[in-house]
């Protein structure tokens, strides 16, 4: 192994959780190591090496040893971490298993969720990560929401891992070709912090948000309304705005929300449900995600007419709407988001849906407070919906089936206690991030629970991110 200060020549071993690859020193210290894969002989520059941690980080400089699965060329020029050593920078984030080719990085992904429900779940899991339907052979062209960073002097980019310095974009190749035709990076943004683009994967008019910073001045504001507004009428794109200091957003151009669509295959309804999303909502961002996600909780919740079903941590109400015309109008749905403009965004959604109930708020208050304590039988979901604008929390109805869909960092326990209580027939857990999602299994096993299936998608090309859906049922 040829050493200096800041550079190291590693052979590297199997993926972990987080998109790195291990490896270790000849003394034996551990270095998670990105944009490399098991079993090549790569130079890497060490980008944490504090002497007292317990394991070092590198990025991959040089690869003196390739195997098969490499990529000859990156999708995405200014990730492509051999070239930017090159060019003396750090690689952009957001595509760092772009050097390996798609059945590569499916397996590096299968390995890491199959290592996380054996260690943290117990469960044997040799299933494989689905590509989304029409997928596109270098998995780019999938993105239809872009987050940048702006710089005090106006100008947009993006960090890269772990990393204070703001890099220049000049291209996103994993972003839909409406977001590409628009360029926003191409733009300058004086008097802004950050800009969010969505383009509605059916095609409707793309919207551009803009966060203001605190302290932007006046004459700014007014000089970048002006100037987004002329780009924004040639373009048909809306621009809309918000200051910290003010709860409104400001509409200079179009409209202040993008609609999503989504027709399922073999519905009943062939009306297309639909969602009002606000700039900087969530919603599912490759454009096959909704759809994907949408059919394997139906597949996997089995709802009848007259179900009753909690939607935890329900964004915007994607499996709210579809829940609740699964189980018809002598059903319900219980739905609960945290988010102020999520949930205001659910509200609006699911207003004409007399029996569905959303509820914001946090979800584990919300079933472990006065009258959630595991729920009560009965229907009663349109008067429930009714007591919200009165500042009371409505009552869970028992469910029959369970979807959650937390965050990054997992359900709380306190939340799965109170689904456990509950007693459903069925639990549909949907996760993006492994480590949570094995964690929680665990969670749920010891409590009586049955993983029936755990399907893996491919939701994130490019990147170590991974969608998984794992239904349970209970053990008695």
């Amino acid at each position: 192994m040829t050493e200096s200060p800041d550079h190291l020549e590693l052979r590297l071993g199997a993926v972990a959780h987080g998109g790195h690859m291990v490896a270790r020193t000849d003394e034996g210290r551990v270095v998670f190591v990105r944009h490399g894969l098991p079993g090549e002989l790569v130079r890497v520059r060490l980008t944490d090496r504090d002497p007292a941690a317990s394991f070092w980080r590198a990025d991959v400089t040089d690869v003196l040893e390739p195997v098969p699965g490499r990529r000859e060329v990156h999708p995405w020029e200014q990730a492509d971490a051999l070239v930017a050593a090159g060019a003396d920078r750090s690689p952009l984030g957001g595509a760092e298993f772009g050097h390996a080719d798609l059945t590569t990085q499916r397996e590096l992904k299968r390995h890491v969720i199959a290592e996380q429900l054996g260690h943290l779940a117990g469960h044997d899991w040799d299933g494989e990560v689905q590509p989304v339907a029409g997928e596109s052979p270098d998995g780019t062209g999938w993105r239809t929401r872009l987050h940048l960073d702006v710089a005090p002097d106006g100008t947009p980019g993006m960090y890269p891992h772990r990393s204070t310095e703001l890099g220049p974009v000049t291209d996103m190749p994993l972003a839909t070709d409406a977001i590409r035709a628009l360029a926003p990076w191409s733009l300058e943004y004086p008097g802004a912090a950050r800009v969010d683009v969505a383009a509605p994967a059916g095609g409707a008019a793309p919207l551009l948000h803009v966060g203001l910073r605190p302290d932007a001045a006046p004459e700014q504001v007014t000089a970048l309304r002006d100037r987004l507004s002329a780009w924004a009428g040639d373009r048909g794109v809306s621009v809309t705005a918000r200051s910290p200091h003010e709860r409104d957003t400001q509409l200079w151009a179009g409209t202040d929300h993008v609609q999503e669509t989504l027709e399922l295959p073999g519905a009943t309804d062939p009306e297309p449900l639909r969602w009002r999303i606000s700039p900087t909502g969530f919603w599912q961002i490759h454009r096959g995600a909704p759809g994907t996600l949408a059919r394997a909780v139906l597949d996997g919740a089995g709802l009848r007419p007259g179900d009753s079903v909690w939607d935890l941590y329900s964004g915007a109400g994607l499996f709210t709407a579809v829940a609740a015309r699964a189980v018809g109008p002598t059903g319900c749905v219980f739905a609960v988001e945290g988010s102020p403009v999520t949930s205001a965004d659910a509200a609006h959604n699911l207003a004409r849906a007399p029996h569905v109930t959303s509820v914001r708020g946090d979800v584990a208050r919300v079933l472990t407070g006065p009258g959630g304590r595991g729920g009560h039988r009965g229907r009663g979901a349109a008067a429930a919906s009714s007591r919200r604008g009165r500042g009371s929390t409505p009552r869970p109805p028992r469910p029959d089936v369970v979807v959650l869909d937390p965050p990054r960092a997992g359900a709380a326990k306190e939340v799965l206690a109170a689904v456990d209580r509950a007693a459903p027939r069925t639990i549909v857990y949907v996760a993006c991030d492994p480590a949570a999602l094995g964690r929680d299994l665990g969670r749920l096993r010891r409590r009586g629970w049955r993983i029936e299936g755990v399907e893996a998608f491919d939701l994130y090309p490019n990147t170590h991110h991974v969608e998984a859906v794992a239904v349970l049922n209970c053990e008695g």
